[in-house]
């Protein structure tokens, strides 16, 4: 099986690898001046004579193992995370303790921005593999973007992402065939991989076809059919946990081509 190589170095994590373990006995020391993702998080595009202040705002880095929660439904809001490496799930729990997964996040994305309409995080982010997140206190965050409007900036353009992101959700839960969720879920997440510098045909899935399920609100047999379906029809190639898109526009067409 031949290797696929990074479109651009910007973080330590490889998708189309599985995790190393042994990755996690490494010290984890960075600035955020040496950070290769560093215009993705809260500093990107700030004036160089702000630069240093916004930075600031970075107050901890952090290793969360595999398993690990970040955060917990209820915690008391305190910080918005920037996610240096790795890959969590965010997930939704009723009364009775049934967990429903609200989303998936990679290096270069932020986590912890529901918590800005309450003290409280309405969910919890836990890491799919182990991961390395920096912590920005909110309270640091706005009294500093109070006086460096570039920060308070980027803050908007981050929630308005997250605003498109929960819109689409709610697309692609109330008016989508199964076959065109799973179809969205994978182009989108082949966009986004792309726009994190790795490949976006060939990538270890990090979450379970049960999470992928309860994402879109499928069961896992029907996931584990689509799968398999689009496997035969050439769109993809599925070894396990390693996913070839082989032929991305048909998957957009499906998309496109609605009813």
């Amino acid at each position: 099986m031949s290797q696929v190589a990074r479109i651009r170095p910007q973080s330590e994590t490889d998708f189309s690898r599985e995790p190393d373990s042994s990755a996690a006995a490494t010290k984890f020391e960075v600035t955020c001046a040496k950070c290769n993702l560093r215009e993705t998080c809260l500093s990107g595009g700030a004036p160089v004579e702000d630069r240093e202040r916004v930075e600031n705002i970075v107050y901890a880095r952090r290793r969360i193992r595999r398993g690990e929660r970040l955060f917990s439904a209820g915690d008391e809001f305190r910080c918005i995370y920037a996610i240096r490496s790795g890959f969590f799930k965010t997930t939704l729990a009723d009364s009775e303790g049934r967990e429903q997964v609200t989303g998936f996040f990679m290096s270069g994305e932020h986590l912890g921005l529901e918590g800005l309409g309450s003290s409280r995080c309405v969910g919890s982010a836990i890491a799919l593999e182990d991961s390395d997140v920096c912590a920005m206190p909110y309270s640091l965050i706005d009294a500093t973007s109070r006086q460096v409007p570039s920060l308070q900036h980027r803050l908007h353009a981050v929630l308005g992402r997250e605003i498109v992101r929960s819109h689409g959700i709610m697309m692609l839960l109330g008016t989508m065939s199964a076959e065109e969720r799973l179809a969205a879920f994978l182009t989108n997440l082949s966009r986004r991989l792309v726009n994190g510098g790795y490949s976006g045909s060939r990538f270890i899935l990090r979450m379970t076809r049960e999470e992928i399920g309860s994402y879109l609100g499928l069961k896992l047999e029907t996931v584990s059919r689509i799968f398999s379906a689009f496997h035969r029809a050439r769109l993809i190639e599925v070894d396990q946990k390693l996913i070839s898109i082989v032929d991305l526009k048909s998957l957009e067409r499906l998309l496109t081509h609605r009813n």
